[in-house]
């Protein structure tokens, strides 16, 4: 697949199943992640990987969060909690840490953290995988963060859920240009 025709066809794929990107692959996924924009090469992002039965374990942190937000939680939701991690074999926390620079505010190092996370998704797809990038709640949850052991200077910016699609893609509608761009004078 061309470069051109990857940005092109980009989707989300919410269903996803095995196998999940592993070995050279994912270190591929990984080498592209890391050519993000990155003004004074600060590299403000990380991941996490989650698999196999840590997924359980993430979602009992999900449902423990959701509980500490919402006490009247019910079983139904806790259990929609619980659940959540395992819509994908191989889950990749991207986590932005934001450091004091002259030059760099945090917030052009946490949009260096999202084009990140968008290269390790256009790299997936072009290897043949599929993903969706999600949030939600436990993306802003500092339960969450904590238990999964980030730092006070961190954030996460995504939840990319990936594995082999499962079905098709949804269509997408073709966007005009000139609803998006307009000359400046």
């Amino acid at each position: 697949m061309n470069a051109i025709d990857l940005l092109l066809e980009r989707n989300s794929a919410p269903k996803l199943v095995e196998p999940a990107p592993a070995g050279q692959d994912l270190a591929t996924m990984f080498q592209a992640a890391l050519r993000a924009p990155d003004h004074a090469r600060l590299r403000p992002w990380r991941f996490l990987t989650i698999s196999g039965e840590a997924r359980n374990k993430l979602g009992e942190v999900f449902a423990e969060a959701l509980l500490q937000r919402n006490p009247a939680a019910t079983e139904a939701e806790l259990d929609k909690a619980r659940t959540r991690p395992l819509r994908a074999p191989l889950l990749v926390v991207v986590v932005a840490k934001q450091l004091p620079h002259p030059k760099v505010p945090a917030v052009e190092q946490l949009l260096s953290a999202g084009c990140a996370a968008h290269g390790l998704l256009l790299a997936a797809q072009a290897l043949g995988y599929a993903g969706i990038w999600r949030t939600g709640d436990n993306a802003f949850d500092q339960l969450v963060m904590k238990r999964l052991g980030l730092a006070s200077d961190e954030l996460i910016v995504g939840f990319l859920y990936l594995g082999t699609i499962e079905g098709g893609y949804k269509p997408l509608p073709v966007l005009a240009v000139e609803d998006y761009v307009q000359p400046w004078s």
